[in-house]
């Protein structure tokens, strides 16, 4: 028989730069499977260190990568028991980002990559949360989400998709399809692409960003 307990847990989270008010933009940044939280938010240590502060929550279960066990990845969610874990996950988010009291007057960007865009786009649809800038990067776009999810969201909201030419992880038929569907969810959509593989590309942010 299985049975469930409640308890109280604790997880750490990287921040990048300081948070003043001289701060324009603060970007949540989601990393990708195999990552941890303080070596992805190295990716954006090229923004201005004075207008751009970066908030990167740890994914809560890790593992060994190989079999060395010497080099730790981290994973957001598994297929088991996926419902009850996305919940735990998400409370977490809110409370990193409660933690920071962010300012009103920043711009916010959220900003999932591979994996992390399960997370992204989950955390904005179930508590409704409104950002300047939705940003989806080499990931895949959870199937349950539907228009419905995100009619809350203005026009305002822009919403950039990136995904690599060479992407090993997304045939580009696939890819087209994708496009598809995520544009009737989310109409406000714009797709890019970089020249790369299944990475995040900050010369391709900065050009969205800094334009």
């Amino acid at each position: 028989m299985q049975k469930e307990v409640v308890y109280q847990s604790s997880n750490t989270y990287d921040t990048l730069n300081e948070l003043t008010s001289k701060t324009k933009t603060v970007w949540l940044v989601f990393h990708g499977i195999g990552y941890l939280s303080r070596y992805f938010i190295r990716l954006f240590q090229n923004l201005d260190t004075k207008e751009n502060y970066i908030i990167a929550p740890q994914a809560p279960s890790k593992y060994y990568k190989n079999n060395e066990y010497k080099k730790v990845g981290a994973s957001w969610l598994t297929k088991e028991s996926t419902k009850p874990e996305t919940e735990n996950v998400l409370r977490y988010i809110d409370a990193v980002v409660s933690n920071e009291n962010l300012p009103k007057h920043v711009k916010f960007v959220i900003l999932g990559y591979s994996q992390g865009v399960s997370i992204a786009s989950r955390w904005i649809a179930s508590r409704k949360i409104i950002s300047n800038d939705f940003v989806i990067v080499s990931g895949a776009f959870p199937k349950e989400l539907t228009k419905e999810d995100f009619i809350f969201l203005p026009e305002s909201t822009r919403v950039t998709h990136i995904v690599g030419e060479n992407d090993p992880y997304f045939k580009k038929e696939n890819v087209e399809i994708e496009k598809i569907r995520v544009k009737g969810i989310l109409p406000q959509i714009a797709f890019k692409s970089h020249p790369g593989g299944h990475e995040l590309e900050i010369d391709t942010l900065q050009h969205i960003f800094l334009r």
